[in-house]
């Protein structure tokens, strides 16, 4: 890795399903950054683990210990939550007023989407009809990886010396395909490592160019050899291969159904809350 396509704090990484952020979890800009338009489903406020590259099992194990200071724990105290509450023109009572009225109001807009119309058989089959481009499914493999960062700030990590230790776990899994989970757990500085260095069910174009090309080289159970990134150097495996295919009508169904009945949902919602403002306005 050159000077010039380093990483630096701030950069954002797409690496298969996973998104990587460099820089401190507390910066507002860059999680806006690395959420961009996504919408979060779930906000964790305190990992045990997140900016701090987890070095063993044992390391991550010993999280819990509160003599050990983690990266990433940053609880508020009570003058800095009285103090955002402040900033938000808000305090405990009217912050709990508000919050109570907002499950007033989530409450009743469910009761009212409750009323829309139910999707009927032939509304599914019928969107089905009309949209073949959605229920086509592009080939993916479901792919793993080890990566060893190069840092010449870390001995270990050194251009020289990191390019040896991925060598050294490439040659290993040549002969012992089968380790490669235990390998990427053991070995491997990415956040995937936890998970036996998963990057997930992958179609083309997902991951850097290098690792894309070379996976969609791979057959089934068969592991690359060393390969480079911005990121620093990889070893991939691809463990199953799922051929472009076309989703059958028994398959969608179900998500045609969910899908159209929660547009239908959000429309009545939105029509009724038009139909309450309207009122109102003609009230004043």
């Amino acid at each position: 890795m050159t000077k010039e396509n380093s990483i630096k704090i701030g950069d954002v990484f797409l690496l298969g399903n996973h998104r990587l952020a460099c820089g401190d979890c507390r910066d507002k800009k860059l999680i806006a950054k690395l959420f961009a338009k996504e919408k979060a489903k779930l906000l964790c406020q305190d990992p045990p683990y997140g900016i701090a590259i987890v070095e063993s099992r044992e390391n991550f194990s010993s999280t819990k210990n509160k003599r050990k200071p983690i990266a990433n724990d940053h609880l508020q105290s009570e003058e800095e939550y009285i103090d955002d509450m402040a900033r938000n023109g808000l305090d405990e009572a009217g912050f709990a007023a508000a919050l109570e009225r907002e499950m007033k109001v989530e409450a009743i807009l469910e009761k009212v989407g409750a009323r829309a119309e139910k999707m009927s058989d032939m509304d599914v089959e019928l969107y089905y009809q009309y949209h073949p481009e959605q229920f086509r499914r592009p080939e993916t493999r479901l792919a793993r990886h080890i990566l060893i960062t190069i840092n010449d700030a870390i001995a270990e990590n050194t251009r020289e010396a990191a390019h040896k230790r991925i060598a050294d776990i490439a040659s290993r899994l040549a002969k012992e395909p089968q380790r490669f989970e235990e390998q990427a757990l053991k070995h491997s500085e990415c956040p995937t490592a936890l998970e036996g260095g998963k990057l997930g069910d992958l179609p083309r174009g997902k991951l850097f160019p290098e690792l894309d090309a070379a996976l969609f080289e791979l057959k089934a159970g068969e592991v690359s050899g060393v390969l480079e990134t911005e990121l620093g150097f990889h070893v991939l495996r691809c463990d199953t291969i799922s051929e472009a295919n076309v989703l059958g009508f028994a398959q969608a169904k179900q998500h045609i159904r969910k899908l159209m009945e929660q547009k239908r949902k959000r429309a009545y919602q939105q029509t009724w809350m038009k139909q309450l403002l309207g009122n109102e306005s003609n009230v004043k």
